[in-house]
């Protein structure tokens, strides 16, 4: 709030040096980091930071890991717990109720949707999120759209030092409905 005032206040007084400076100081950040591992090119950047975090998830004894899946269908198959009733649908209802209860100001999610795109959306994104949600319970399947690894400098000088995929932390940011850069709403 107190940047969007110091824009305002000196876009009022047409004070160029002042409104640049907090311009800068909101939306530019001194530490992009432009190299990693001496590379520049983004393509390249991407790729590495994608297997260098793909191996951080890779699972310290494959043959028990593809034992797992295997293990979970047999239990699940003959699992009995709570009966999913009425009382356990979602509706329309329900989901637009959660939907006014968002937080708004809230960062955009990996294609630039917020929790704004939702409250202030057509009534019928509700019925259509009602739907989407309905299929994943029963399908039992969560589409790896609604999840995204984004890497964060564990440092805060990215210009004088040479940094390496280590110096990066990954973090998962939540699609706000599911949808991968690829897949456009327009």
């Amino acid at each position: 709030m107190l940047y969007t005032n110091d824009l305002h206040e000196a876009l009022l007084r047409k004070n160029g040096v002042v409104f640049w400076k907090s311009w800068r100081a909101k939306f530019e950040s001194p530490s992009k980091c432009v190299e990693v591992n001496n590379c520049v090119d983004s393509e390249i950047i991407v790729e590495n930071f994608a297997s260098h975090f793909a191996a951080a998830y890779t699972p310290d004894n494959p043959i028990r890991a593809n034992q797992i899946p295997g293990n979970y269908s047999r239990m699940r198959s003959s699992y009995c717990g709570l009966p999913i009733t009425d009382e356990h649908a979602i509706d329309t209802e329900l989901v637009s109720s959660v939907i006014s209860r968002l937080h708004t100001g809230k960062a955009p999610d990996v294609v630039g949707l917020t929790s704004e795109h939702l409250i202030y959306n057509h009534p019928s994104v509700p019925v259509v999120l009602c739907k989407l949600f309905s299929l994943i319970f029963q399908r039992k399947y969560i589409h790896a759209g609604f999840t995204h690894i984004v890497p964060i400098p564990k440092i805060k000088d990215c210009r004088t030092k040479s940094m390496s995929y280590d110096d990066f932390r990954g973090i998962a940011i939540w699609s706000t409905a599911g949808f991968t850069p690829e897949q456009k709403l327009c």
